[in-house]
């Protein structure tokens, strides 16, 4: 039962009761799931008071209020819907059964083997190889010799230095190495002790902004930027000279202002971490960073740095005094939601790419702002390099909109999930008010706003 090109509510409705239903029927269902999905991360709140007024499912209510948890059960019910409905298409047919069976399988699996999942893979391996002992110690050590060197408090001083030196050196070992690493920081000096709530949102609200935009001083560490680098032919100082500077400014702005704005809470902080290595001998921690390397340098290779994530855990299996508790829920979570992110993506390029087509360089930078807010900030990139003939301003307005807005959301850019899994339980009742991360966000993408459009 075709559509024609502007389907009524009525031909939805009966293409779905004849469980006949076309490859447009599926992309309205999947843009249909995918919204219900925002809304679920805005409803969070709601699912954890239900776990405290129903202690007979908490668990689940628990299960739902995980932000990390709810575009990968929206996804599941999409391939479902996907696996379903291919008993009635015409290419895998399949009567009664076993042939009934066949049919969802193969729908499924075809529909899976659509997308690409080196995203999800990739952050989870990163994660838990950034947040492991020995390179958490050799991340911290480098920042305290930068802090050490600012004329102030060392408790302010070690904040500015996490919200600048480790989003800019995103540019260099990928972003979610970079959110793991500093949402670790933050957690073990700050978040663990006492910090005011606007304390807390106010720091994860830059710390979204100046990861999301802190790495293009490259062309291989932002995935919004990764996805537009070879067919645009934009090299890695193409992106310093023409983007990475502009970012540099805002996100030293940034961290200046947050830390000028609650200079006196965070001169409180008393600073106890560990000196030295720790206990952990310098050639642990050199083949943990070697290890690091390796995972960042096949990023686009699941069999290789899947294989080397395995070397890690071997070695931490076999060495567990140089550990401390890997975050592998914590990098299954996140690599969940990212899964469900791209399964659900997957239909949603029927309105973004029209959409796009339809704005000029002005627009389609306040556009895509806006838009990395309700989806990933890398698809709305993917989807522009899709398009032909587009203008040199429109290619820099797109993707510097993308990276702007990347801190507004939870889903707005991939890592945003690795730093709401690590720092997310420290919050009044144990998740992140998406409005509140919202607010907190506005004030740092502004700034990111005037160094990309009036500098």
């Amino acid at each position: 039962m075709p559509f024609s090109p502007d389907p009524t509510l009525g031909e939805i409705v009966a293409a779905l009761l004849h469980l006949g239903t076309p490859p447009e029927a599926i992309q309205i269902i999947g843009a249909v799931l995918f919204a219900v999905a925002i809304l679920h991360t805005f409803s969070v709140g709601f699912f954890s008071r239900l776990a405290q007024r129903h202690p007979a499912h908490t668990g689940l209510w628990h299960l739902f209020a995980e932000v990390e948890f709810v575009f990968g059960f929206w996804a599941f019910v999409l391939v479902l819907f996907v696996g379903l409905t291919s008993i009635w298409t015409p290419v895998t047919g399949g009567e009664g059964g076993g042939g009934a069976f066949h049919a969802v399988t193969e729908g499924i699996a075809k529909y899976l083997e659509e997308r690409n999942y080196t995203e999800p893979l990739f952050v989870f391996a990163i994660m838990v190889v950034a947040a492991s002992k020995p390179v958490l110690l050799f991340a911290t050590y480098l920042v305290r010799l930068v802090s050490r060197g600012l004329p102030i408090s060392q408790p302010v001083a070690m904040y500015v230095t996490i919200l600048i030196v480790v989003p800019l050196l995103s540019s260099f070992i990928t972003e979610p190495a970079a959110m793991t690493l500093a949402a670790m920081m933050l957690k073990e000096v700050y978040y663990s002790k006492e910090m005011s709530p606007r304390l807390m949102y106010a720091t994860l609200g830059v710390l979204f902004v100046n990861v999301s935009i802190g790495g293009t001083l490259t062309n291989f560490a932002a995935p919004p930027v990764l996805m537009v680098a070879r067919p645009w032919h934009w090299d890695s100082w193409f992106m310093l000279s023409h983007i990475g500077w502009r970012s540099a400014i805002a996100v030293v702005i940034n961290a200046i202002a947050v830390t000028l704005l609650f200079r006196k809470e965070l001169a409180r902080f008393a600073l106890a971490y560990r000196d030295g290595q720790g206990g952990v001998p310098i050639p642990v921690v050199g083949v943990h960073l070697l290890l690091l390397f390796a995972i960042v340098l096949f990023a686009h290779d699941p069999p290789v740095f899947l294989g080397v994530m395995l070397i890690f855990l071997a070695l931490a299996q076999a060495y567990p005094q140089f550990q401390e508790r890997l975050i592998l829920r914590e990098g299954l979570m996140v690599g969940c939601f990212l899964a469900g992110l791209v399964t659900l993506g997957g239909q949603q390029s029927w309105w973004l790419q029209p959409l796009l087509k339809q704005m000029d360089a002005t627009s389609i930078y306040y556009g895509a702002s806006a838009l990395t807010a309700v989806t990933d900030n890398a698809a709305l990139t993917y989807l522009g390099s899709l398009v032909e003939g587009l203008s040199d301003d429109f290619k820099f307005a797109l993707v510097t909109g993308a990276v702007t807005g990347g801190g507004l959301t939870v889903i707005a850019n991939a890592p945003n999930p690795a730093g709401i899994s690590i720092l997310g339980r420290h919050f009044k009742g144990g998740a992140v008010n998406p409005l509140g991360l919202l607010a907190a966000a506005a004030p740092p993408t502004l700034m990111a706003i005037v160094a990309f459009r009036f500098i």
